[in-house]
């Protein structure tokens, strides 16, 4: 039976992770020679390419495969230590890295994952994106766990519900008088600028074809940050589609309007995570869930 030696693997990550061989080459205390014998070593081992060699470098399909087996040797490991009261000898903590929507960062994913900080071992890499690509990081090796929009779990994953994100349309009260003064109308759809988080977002698109029936092309502002985006809003640049969590205090001071009384976008959110005996995670899964039965619908 083949076997893969872990620092072959370790040396995959790094690379992958950092970029180049270079950088990896510095986060591993090697030369980029010695980094680069390791990956066509391991190439040459399971018989695949399984890097691109471009800038930044990318796993292939291949690598993530090892990609994700790096991932979970590394915390079955951690695990396996601590269980047997053994430190590791660098004493560092596990790593979990986790993709998050951006409005679940900002709004209700922080306090459960701190409570589990609090009382583990454990740093947390969130990987930024939206909850419709999530579970593409998940499948690619470069996340244990994802918050993603779409029910079906990544193979090898599990997928729970959460609940739904609920947004609504909102303006400032001058935006609204004069682009929309009968609504948001399918004409004042067509013409009236929003605000897209990046080119990613469908959200106001799917919205918009919800109350037009018919696929508009307004002018758009990208804002690719949750609280900015917000804060765009707010500030007149354009109408967006906001969780109430965002839009309440431009609400109470009187600085945006709902511009479909009404109407609303919902978002499923799941939960994927590794089929993994891992207590880590089963524990973070845990808090994730119980927060989200608060915070969502």
């Amino acid at each position: 039976m083949m076997k893969i030696p872990s620092e072959l693997i370790e040396t995959l990550t790094a690379v992958v992770r950092d970029g180049t061989f270079d950088a990896a080459a510095r986060s591993l205390h090697l030369t980029p020679s010695a980094v680069s014998q390791r990956i066509k070593a391991l190439e040459q081992r399971v018989g695949r390419v399984l890097v691109v060699r471009s800038k930044p470098v990318r796993a292939t399909t291949a690598g993530e495969a090892v990609l994700r087996l790096g991932q979970q040797l590394a915390l079955l490991q951690d695990e396996t230590l601590r269980q047997l009261g053994t430190e590791r000898t660098d004493e560092r903590p596990t790593t979990l890295p986790i993709a998050v929507n951006a409005d679940s960062l900002a709004t209700w994913i922080l306090p459960p994952l701190a409570r589990v900080a609090a009382r583990e071992p454990v740093v947390f890499d969130l990987v930024p994106d939206d909850q419709e690509h999530t579970a593409d990081l998940l499948a690619s090796g470069a996340v244990m766990a994802a918050i993603a929009s779409d029910a079906t779990p990544v193979p090898g994953c599990t997928s729970t519900p959460l609940g739904r994100m609920r947004y609504r349309a909102y303006a400032t009260p001058d935006y609204a008088a004069r682009w929309c003064p009968d609504g948001l109308t399918p004409s004042a759809l067509a013409r009236a600028p929003r605000i897209d988080f990046d080119r990613k977002d469908t959200l106001q698109e799917r919205f918009s074809r919800r109350l037009s029936r018919r696929t508009l092309d307004p002018p758009r502002h990208y804002v690719p940050a949750s609280a900015d985006f917000a804060v765009a809003t707010r500030l007149g640049l354009g109408w967006a589609m906001l969780p109430l969590d965002h839009a309440h205090a431009g609400i109470t001071a009187g600085e945006l309007v709902d511009l479909a009384p009404g109407r609303h976008l919902d978002v499923p959110l799941h939960w994927q995570q590794w089929k993994l005996r891992s207590r880590l995670v089963d524990t973070v899964a845990a808090e994730v869930q119980t927060e989200a039965k608060r915070a969502l619908h």
